[in-house]
């Protein structure tokens, strides 16, 4: 039985579809091209089209797939992407879902914390209502058209991700040519909070989720333990043993060069616990901010 992964080219379906075949899993990469070989089958989200033949009888889906947040500013059209790739996306694997006669156990699909919006210095866990913004809107649009498998029996989880760290690519990866020159600052006051995951824990949450038949729903894939934007740019400062600039990077340059992504993604706080994977006994590797970036660096 296999375990069907879209978006598996990725930073996190990469590492997830390692770590499921090192275990001997069957994985399947849905792909938007001429497939190379029967670890891979077509999809295409835009006009409808998936290969159901390699659905019948999964065991699990893993939805991943989705255009980049933090890939360019966020004009009119790009927002128009974003929103397509991942509700349009969602709609049609789960229509395509509907129309098995042995469908999967479960599916698991993306989300971010950006679900919650601005949260401050308030702790969330899984029971805190939507946020306001744009990326909130998307998120919870995004989760709604996952939550439509679990009509038909489907167990399904919404993985609401923070920060992952890894050392090779994301968001950590982006940052790290200019804290290597010395060059990283806090953001705006630094006072806002990020929730970061290393990414063998999230590879590890994910398997638990997909194991676990007790889990379903809106899952947080943080760390317990978040920190404000000021100590994460001084803890990653000292794992590079490089200096940090003294001054922050004002929230308004960040406005000007980034748009709206700087307000919603940069400057914004969240204060996430991951309540729901702590509860089912998931157990952490790295809850050190400074261990997690020494084991990815």
């Amino acid at each position: 039985m296999a375990i069907i992964v879209t978006g598996a080219s990725g930073l996190l379906g990469t590492a997830l579809t390692r770590a499921l075949r090192a275990e001997g899993r069957e994985v399947v990469a849905l792909v938007r091209r001429e497939p190379r070989g029967p670890g891979e089958a077509f999809w295409q989200p835009r006009d409808g089209t998936v290969d159901r033949a390699a659905l019948e009888g999964a065991e699990a889906v893993v939805h991943l797939a989705g255009a980049p947040v933090a890939e360019r500013r966020w004009s009119e059209a790009y927002k128009r992407e974003l929103v397509g790739s991942r509700v349009q996306g969602t709609r049609v694997l789960v229509g395509a879902l509907r129309e098995l006669s042995r469908p999967p156990a479960v599916l698991v699909s993306a989300s971010g914390v950006d679900f919650y919006g601005d949260t401050g210095d308030a702790i969330v866990d899984e029971s805190t209502p939507k946020g306001r913004g744009f990326l909130s809107d998307l998120c919870e649009q995004w989760e709604g058209e996952a939550r439509r498998a679990a009509e038909w029996g489907v167990r399904t989880a919404q993985l609401r991700t923070g920060l992952v760290l890894s050392g090779e690519g994301g968001a950590l990866g982006r940052m790290l040519p200019l804290f290597r020159m010395g060059l990283g600052a806090p953001l705006g006051t630094g006072k806002q909070f990020w929730s970061w995951i290393a990414v063998d824990d999230w590879v590890g949450a994910t398997l638990h989720i997909l194991k676990n038949q007790d889990v379903e729903g809106p899952v947080n894939l943080t760390s317990p333990t978040p920190v404000t934007n000021e100590e994460f740019t001084r803890t990653l400062g000292k794992a590079l043993r490089k200096g940090t600039m003294p001054m922050p990077v004002p929230a308004f340059a960040l406005s000007v060069g980034l748009g709206e992504f700087a307000r919603e993604g940069l400057l914004s706080g969240h204060r996430i616990l991951p309540a729901k994977l702590l509860d089912s006994g998931y157990r952490f590797a790295h809850t050190r901010l400074d261990e997690a970036l020494s084991a990815v660096l």
